[in-house]
């Protein structure tokens, strides 16, 4: 998943300001992005204009949207908040304010956008709460930092620190409870997708299948009969090393560890693809080689229907998947079905995304964190 950094500032001076800013936070979270900093909320007097003094924080968000995307995202959320744009807009009380200060290290001058904030540098109640969030940033345009445009600012505009800050709504799904979450699914289930954005919005090592640099693969796919045994082999052997490598060490500055594997796939796909003696000796080995291995807290597996597995191989477009056939995806489907009714120690979660896109929509990301993390 492709991810972009946006730094979004907040501004209410109407109602209950709180109220207002919490409310944009919780929909920024759900229609936007994973909300990875909140900075202190400040109370300024309005700029340019006299009226009651606003409430101001800015926010760290992680999206996969295109900058325009997320304006006219902004936009609704606003509008849904109930804030009506006038002409003399910048100058004028306000329910609440959305306003992109930086996305990526991208400078965008267009009709609609213009990134960075043009008036960034001129405002305190804007570099203050960027600088506590992030101090080191530098502008891509001036190559100045928020906290060098800060000291130089010449507004001298009173702010104060308040006491109250906006909760983060990502707090409601609580993965870190977990030390080792094992994401599985058949071919094309989107396993690694999900894995990698749960490393990225809740700060976990993320260990990934090496299934690109198995030479066997593609050959297995032309004939399996063939190279089913040095796949299997190859795979069991570059598993094994990867499980001592990556979840025998403990990075202290990460939550968890996340993998978008199960080292019993192996046993899975062994099953299916071996002939009865292969595996019997495949088994042998297997269960020599990890006899202790450490076992993932929490078991979820993404279940998909036959036809969307197959079109999602078609569309992530690997030449040697495309031979793929039906038969052989409900084979494995039944093998790792087989697989959880065996389990009793370990906490599984099976999730039906046959008619879920959590790529391209945000909501449909969060029901599977909820769902995950239920208890």
């Amino acid at each position: 998943m492709n991810q972009h950094q946006t730094y979004i500032s907040l501004g209410s001076n109407q109602g209950d300001r709180y109220h207002y800013l919490q409310e944009a936070v919780q929909a920024i979270f759900t229609e936007i992005g994973s909300v990875q900093k909140i900075s202190p909320v400040y109370e300024t007097a309005s700029w340019g204009f006299e009226a009651e003094d606003f409430l101001n924080a800015v926010l760290l968000v992680h999206t996969g949207f295109s900058s325009e995307q997320v304006l006219k995202k902004l936009l609704k959320i606003e509008k849904k908040l109930g804030r009506i744009r006038t002409k003399k807009d910048s100058y004028e009380s306000r329910i609440i304010d959305l306003d992109i200060l930086y996305f990526d290290e991208e400078i965008i001058a267009s009709k609609s956008l213009q990134v960075p904030h043009l008036n960034l540098h001129k405002r305190k109640f804007i570099l203050q709460p960027l600088c506590d969030i992030a101090p080191d940033f530098v502008h891509p345009s001036t190559k100045a930092t928020n906290i060098q445009m800060l000291g130089s600012c010449e507004d001298e505009s009173k702010i104060q620190k308040m006491q109250r800050w906006l909760k983060n709504p990502i707090s409601a799904y609580n993965l870190s409870k977990f030390s080792y979450v094992a994401i599985e699914g058949n071919i094309g289930a989107g396993k690694t997708t999900l894995a990698e954005a749960i490393a990225i919005d809740f700060n976990a090592k993320l260990v990934l299948e090496r299934f690109a640099d198995n030479p066997f693969l593609p050959k297995f796919y032309e004939d399996k009969s063939r190279y089913a045994f040095p796949l299997e082999m190859s795979f069991l052997a570059d598993r094994y090393q990867q499980v001592h490598d990556d979840l025998g060490q403990l990075d202290l500055f990460k939550d968890f560890v996340v993998a978008d594997y199960d080292i019993y796939k192996s046993l899975i796909f062994a099953k299916v693809t071996l002939q009865e003696e292969e595996y019997k000796l495949y088994r042998r080995l297997f269960e020599m080689m990890y006899k202790e291995i450490k076992r993932p807290e929490l078991y979820v597996f993404l279940f998909q229907s036959t036809d969307k597995l197959i079109e999602n191989i078609k569309k992530r477009g690997r030449g040697y998947e495309q031979k793929i056939e039906p038969d052989y995806l409900e084979s494995l489907q039944r093998g790792y079905l087989d697989f959880i009714k065996s389990q009793s120690e370990s906490k599984v979660r099976i999730i039906d995304i046959t008619e879920m896109d959590f790529v391209k929509n945000r909501k449909d990301y969060l029901e599977i964190l909820r769902q995950i993390t239920l208890e």
